[in-house]
């Protein structure tokens, strides 16, 4: 597509969906490109709040050599739990990390050369529009890796079609079945609404199926999902959604990491680590509904990954491996 030149005319298409922001499902409409913001509290350059060799993803994208993570600032959801709440939920701080596309394209080529097996866009979704254009940049240097897309799941379907053939691995979140507790905890009335649609797509364009090179994954759709205390993430209806809309054959992800973060405090509910009953439940429900590809968690990783962003913008996980199996 760079050669065609298809690649450059889809990343001008995404950038002026910023002049009437569309990035996610959201709907702005607020121009971007002349200083008006909008939820992800965002303009139009990127904000890179950190950039690194991770280890701490799925063995299959870590590898030995880590996932090229760039960790980009602010979101355009408002998690009460958030694990990256330091560089999510602090917009005028994060704002000081603005960077240019070029920039953005020259982390790319630095973690290339640092030998990670890929690049990892880590909550790019309201950067999305922008993104695009630091790919292409890159490629014009010799960008090569497979390219990750890492999102908390509230995509446009819109911009996802203009990354058809441009990401490599889908990463997303499908973190509740229910839109009342993400209207709860994550401040969004119609989540489990638009993430279906937005996973839909992912699945379109890469299918069930996971394309290896050694070890390592370099194409293909890992669907995450964060087990919640008292079944708040209402899991059934997550597995439901994948092995009948999508395909059982689809891997999953299921995270026991969780642990009260940000605001949790202020939540009864959620003001605690997981339960291993709470968990065994989730992979009962898998097994329910035939869904046998993927990783599970153990219980002691919500004390093994946790980001430490304001100790440390170089390495905020402290190269830590999250124990999956």
């Amino acid at each position: 597509m760079f050669q065609s030149g298809e690649l450059e005319q889809r990343a001008e298409k995404a950038f002026q969906i910023l002049e009437s922001c569309r990035s996610c499902p959201h709907n702005c409409e607020i121009d971007r490109t002349r200083g008006e913001y909008g939820i992800c509290q965002s303009l139009e350059l990127p904000i890179v709040s950190s950039y690194t060799a991770h280890f701490g993803e799925e063995p299959v994208l870590s590898g030995t050599r880590g996932a090229g993570n760039i960790f980009f600032g602010n979101c355009n959801l408002r998690c009460m739990f958030c694990q990256n709440f330091e560089i999510s939920q602090n917009w005028k701080v994060e704002r000081e990390h603005e960077i240019s596309s070029e920039r953005l394209s020259n982390i790319m080529i630095e973690l290339q050369e640092k030998n990670c097996h890929n690049i990892g866009l880590v909550s790019p979704t309201h950067f999305s529009a922008v993104i695009l254009k630091s790919i292409y940049i890159a490629a014009e240097k010799g960008l090569s890796l497979p390219i990750i897309y890492n999102t908390n799941g509230y995509d446009s379907v819109e911009m996802l079609k203009l990354y058809d053939g441009v990401i490599d691995i889908y990463l997303p979140d499908l973190k509740y079945g229910d839109n009342q507790s993400a209207k709860t905890y994550s401040k969004i009335d119609n989540y489990f609404d638009e993430s279906k649609k937005a996973i839909k797509e992912m699945f379109n364009q890469v299918g069930d199926e996971l394309v290896y090179e050694g070890n390592v994954v370099v194409r293909g759709l890992i669907i995450r999902h964060l087990v919640l205390p008292n079944g708040l993430a209402d899991s059934e209806k997550v597995f439901k959604f994948i092995a009948e809309e999508l395909s059982p054959n689809v891997h999953i992800s299921l995270m026991a990491q969780y642990y009260p973060s940000n605001k949790a405090s202020n939540d009864i509910l959620i003001n605690r680590t997981l339960r291993e009953s709470e968990y065994e439940k989730a992979l009962e429900l898998m097994d329910k509904y035939g869904l046998h590809n993927g990783w599970i968690q153990e219980m002691e990783s919500s004390e093994s990954y946790r980001p430490y962003f304001n100790e440390g913008r170089e390495n905020p996980f402290k190269n830590q491996i999250t124990p999956i199996y």
